[in-house]
């Protein structure tokens, strides 16, 4: 990533989502399009890393959602800030942008953030989503995409709670399951490298063309 000028923010809500994800939010003082990220430090010459807005283009706020790693580089110092705490942060960039027509939203975990904002922007008509997780509690801002999607257009896979609620497995299981995957629509990706490599041979192997399928990976 090319260095890109840090900007000092104070964070204003801070949030606890289950035992290592976190939301984190500033306060806006620039225009964005959802689907764009920013880079974020906690020193102003530091290493950023970058990571999706959840929030709508009208929003007071920009909300980022992120998971502790132990191993991380900079969410185990994200992870013991609070209210009133400074952060440094880049001007939003970004291609991962949606249309207005029909599409699949495919995510894994804290993936869904630029779906969330999607939504949060009015983009959500006509569309689905499918959002994979380890237990119930990984579906992030399902309340915002609840409120927003149409009655049957947002699909939670829990891939290791057998009681869940949900579909029982991974997404990759319930794509493979079904009979029907249009060709016609784009299919938007943003997840972890192996989540992405694997949809992505899924729909070109049911012969979903390669220009329709786009994809935002994290690490």
């Amino acid at each position: 990533m090319n260095r890109r000028k840090l900007y000092k923010k104070t964070i204003v809500d801070y949030r606890k989502v289950t035992e290592s994800v976190f939301v984190l939010a500033f306060e806006k003082d620039f225009d964005f399009e959802p689907g764009q990220v920013v880079a974020i430090d906690v020193e102003p010459e530091g290493k950023p890393r970058l990571y999706s807005i959840a929030s709508g283009v009208n929003d007071k706020n920009v909300e980022i959602i992120f998971d502790e790693k132990p191993d991380g580089k900079l969410t185990p110092f994200l992870s013991k800030l609070n209210i009133g705490d400074v952060i440094y942060v880049s001007k939003p960039f970004g291609l991962f942008r949606c249309d207005d027509d029909e599409a699949w939203w495919i995510a894994s975990g804290t993936g869904v953030a630029p779906f969330v904002s999607m939504i949060r922007s009015g983009k959500g008509k006509g569309k689905i989503l499918l959002h994979g997780g380890r237990r119930d509690e990984n579906f992030y801002f399902s309340e915002v995409v609840e409120n927003e999607l149409e009655a049957g257009n947002y699909v939670r896979c829990t891939s290791r709670q057998p009681d869940t609620r949900y579909y029982n497995g991974r997404l990759t299981s319930w794509l493979r399951e079904q009979e029907l995957l249009p060709k016609e629509i784009k299919y938007y990706l943003c997840g972890s490298a192996e989540m992405v490599v694997e949809v992505r041979d899924i729909l070109l192997n049911r012969g979903i063309p390669f220009g329709n399928i786009v994809s935002e990976t994290y690490f």
